[in-house]
């Protein structure tokens, strides 16, 4: 098969020859002929030696590579990545039947398929299209996906009106693609929670805090737990598991209180122990007193471009300030940062100014990250986005 080829300035290949998955404009000498948005391309040195092949996009980041190796870029293709991506899930225990039907399946560039996420719940796949080519191609992923695990998979939904680029002028439709509306009920270690793929935020729901949450349901027995940005509750009924005392749960939409309550009934009809409110996380904050003994805070991204970095962590010190100021002593704290914007040593300086803010004596007891279903390329350390820290507070 023939590809348009995008032909680059000499020297410009060396990030490739290391197989970083991404081509940004600048690199770029010619095209020939030139590509529509989303096309597969082929990729070449100044000199005309193939490079790779990736999905084509008006933008910074100009190519998304597919594969270093000369490929027909087909339905086979697709089974073979999507197979391998599989695999990794099922040999780390993570589609275990009725105790854990819920996990990302596909995590762009951590997969080797840049622009795209899939996530399961039970018989459900959701899929994401960051980029014109994966938008394009999504049909030809669902035919791959119900082929390789065709007794898994009823239903699939694309839900990309939110994530691609505008300026591709896509006007994508959210919708089922194979099957339909087959219930919304996914488990997670044993846990059920109603998942709304149509309008919640993401895929509907928060994958990758799963191992995170499962280490504060060790951490919540006898504690007093406020459980801040909760959409719809996981680190809650985690916590109700653990053995929590009482947990609040704050969000600033009702829908996603409402979300919340519909799951700590499924699990833990009738407790009391739990009470959600609609509202403000810094007001909440700022009124509340200092009855909590162990705190989430799990906002959603402050940053999504560089350009806003500086007023991000300022949110981030601000936030960390106040929980630091109201938690009990002998407390703990779960803090993260979904920002991919925000490095590591970027979100630690914010906490580390909020504690010194506080004064208090603060030890550091687990640095998170995302789990083994959102891996990281190697080769493209930008796909690590989610940091978090467990902090002891005296």
């Amino acid at each position: 098969m023939s590809y348009s080829k995008v032909i680059l300035k000499p020297g410009k290949e060396e990030s490739l020859n290391r197989f970083h998955p991404w081509i940004f404009s600048g690199a770029i000498q010619k095209y020939s002929p030139q590509p529509e948005e989303g096309d597969i391309v082929e990729v070449t040195d100044c000199k005309g030696n193939f490079i790779a092949l990736g999905h084509y996009q008006i933008g910074s980041i100009t190519v998304r590579v597919l594969s270093f190796e000369s490929t027909v870029i087909d339905l086979g293709f697709y089974k073979k990545q999507l197979r391998t991506a599989y695999d990794l899930r099922k040999s780390i225990g993570l589609d275990n039947g009725e105790y854990n039907n819920t996990f990302r399946l596909v995590h762009g560039e951590g997969d080797n398929l840049p622009g795209l996420i899939i996530d399961i719940y039970d018989h459900t796949a959701v899929m994401q299209a960051h980029s014109p080519g994966m938008h394009y191609a999504r049909h030809i992923l669902a035919e791959a996906l119900t082929a390789i695990l065709p007794d898994r998979i009823k239903n699939v939904y694309y839900k990309s009106e939110t994530t691609l680029p505008y300026k591709a002028q896509l006007d994508p439709e959210n919708e089922y693609l194979i099957g339909g509306d087959a219930g919304n009920v996914a488990t997670e270690n044993g846990l059920k929670f109603h998942v709304d793929w149509l309008k919640g935020q993401k895929t509907g729901f928060f994958v990758d805090q799963r191992e995170n949450r499962s280490l504060l349901e060790r951490y919540s027995k006898n504690r007093s737990v406020l459980n801040m940005f909760c959409y719809t509750g996981g680190f809650s009924f985690y916590a109700m598991r653990g053995g929590a005392k009482l947990v609040h749960s704050v969000d600033s939409s009702a829908k996603a209180i409402d979300l919340t309550c519909k799951n700590v009934e499924l699990n833990f009809p009738g407790d009391k122990r739990h009470e959600a409110f609609a509202e403000d996380a810094f007001k909440y904050l700022d009124r509340m007193g200092d009855q909590y003994d162990l705190i989430i805070l799990d906002p959603p991204a402050f940053a999504k471009h560089k350009k806003v970095l500086h007023n991000a962590l300022q949110g981030y010190k601000k936030l960390n300030a106040k929980a630091f100021e109201k938690i009990k002593p002998g407390g703990i704290l779960f803090t993260f940062s979904c920002s991919q914007v925000v490095s590591k040593e970027n979100f630690r300086l914010a906490v580390f100014s909020a504690a010194a803010i506080s004064g208090r004596r603060i030890r550091i007891i687990h640095q998170l990250t995302q789990p083994a279903d959102h891996p990281v390329n190697i080769y493209h350390p930008e796909g690590e986005y989610l940091k978090g820290l467990v902090l002891y507070v005296e």
